[in-house]
């Protein structure tokens, strides 16, 4: 019946073909009330659901609990592998700006990529060239030279003293020989699998950073697949920008690192010190590493100073003690203020935590951790308690 009393349907529902409606009958009602059958697949109609009991409750925690323990030995037994692969991508993800900037300048990504991985094979070659030939001869001639150095003993009147009633000198004298230090460094085996260990990881880091920096877009896109569609923009947008940060911090440290081998392959070539060039590239590779490695390098280089005179050491010392102080309170916070703008409590506490966990490789990303970890802060957490 129509709302306004003529007893017609309305005009549109006549055009449109509907029929009538009529009033719902029992069968109707009867067969809405009735349960819906499972829905029928390829290979038949779905079976109802496992009742909940006890057994089969313990029985899928208990394979949760195996799974478990299975992925963590897993992962224990991988652990060298996956370090590696971690190194590899964290150093792709760093370089990965210079191929940027090569693109922008008209440079095919596959001839940029070659460019980068050229430019660090030729850095590697330089440092292997600097730092080999001198640590093999001054450990030759070390190990060649020691039994003399235990005879010079013999001058020392304490020591002369000494000898004489326990005889030291002899025993030393016998037991330092060429070689019974090459037996208690694990022997010409031991010393060339600790060589070509060393080698195969430094080439397999080097290759692998190769393939990520070459399907480094490809890698990118096929991770922000798996984000929900609904905030995959958002997603990309802040891990852009934590790939940014990266990349700064290692621009920044290169240039940290950079201003340190300088600055001392000059003061070692003012001293007179054998071997400047060499004791640069430690310094500048020990730099590389946050709040511990400028002192281990300084040690390293003081301890030479002093081999050569008492004087070059104290100069050695000193100027260190000065260069750390520019580089802390100068160099390094206003380099990282600028890149990844990180502040100095943070970046110190960052550091000591990351040492603490995870050695040189936790010190190595504590900055870009801490620059993440506070941009989530700001993009994320911080606006979804607001809206609480």
């Amino acid at each position: 019946m129509a709302a306004d009393g003529s007893g017609e349907e309305p005009v549109e529902r006549r055009a449109a073909g509907a029929e009538p409606e009529r009033p719902a009958s029992p069968a109707d009602e009867a067969s809405a009330d009735a349960p819906v059958p499972p829905p029928s697949g390829k290979f038949g109609p779905l079976g109802r659901p496992l009742g909940r009991n006890a057994f089969v409750t313990g029985f899928v925690g208990g394979l949760g609990v195996l799974l478990a323990y299975a992925a963590y030995v897993a992962v224990r037994n991988a652990a060298g592998v996956l370090l590696l692969i971690f190194i590899a991508l964290f150093l792709a993800v760093g370089l990965n700006p210079a191929v940027v900037r090569l693109r922008k300048w008209g440079v095919p990504r596959g001839l940029a990529v070659a460019a980068v991985a050229l430019g660090i094979i030729l850095l590697l070659c330089g440092g292997l060239f600097a730092l080999v030939p001198p640590v093999v001869n001054e450990s030759s001639e070390v190990i060649d030279n020691l039994p003399g150095y235990i005879d010079q003993l013999n001058d020392n009147p304490t020591i002369r003293d000494l000898n004489e009633r326990y005889d030291i000198i002899q025993r030393a004298s016998s037991a330092v020989t060429p070689e019974n230090i090459t037996r208690a460094l694990g022997g010409v085996l031991g010393g060339a699998s600790l060589v070509f260990g060393t080698v195969f990881r430094v080439l397999t880091v080097l290759v692998l950073t190769i393939y990520f920096m070459a399907a480094f877009d490809r890698i990118k896109e096929a991770a922000y697949q798996i984000v929900p569609a609904s905030r995959r923009h958002r997603v990309r947008l802040i891990t852009d920008e934590i790939l940014t940060k990266v990349g700064a911090y290692m621009v920044g440290a290169l240039a940290i690192a950079i201003v340190a081998g300088t600055s001392t392959f000059v003061f070692l070539m003012i001293t007179g010190v054998a071997y400047p060039f060499a004791l640069a590239v430690v310094i500048a590779v020990c730099d590389l590493i946050p709040q511990i490695g400028a002192t281990l390098g300084a040690v390293i280089v003081s301890l030479v100073g002093f081999a050569n005179s008492l004087t070059v050491g104290i100069a050695c010392l000193v100027f260190f003690i000065i260069y750390q102080q520019v580089e802390n309170y100068l160099i390094y916070p206003k380099v990282m203020r600028r890149s990844v703008k990180v502040s100095d409590v943070a970046a110190i506490v960052a550091a000591l935590l990351g040492v603490a966990l995870f050695g040189v490789i936790g010190a190595l990303v504590a900055i870009p951790a801490v620059a993440a970890i506070q941009l989530i802060l700001r993009e994320v957490v911080v606006p979804r308690q607001q809206e609480r």
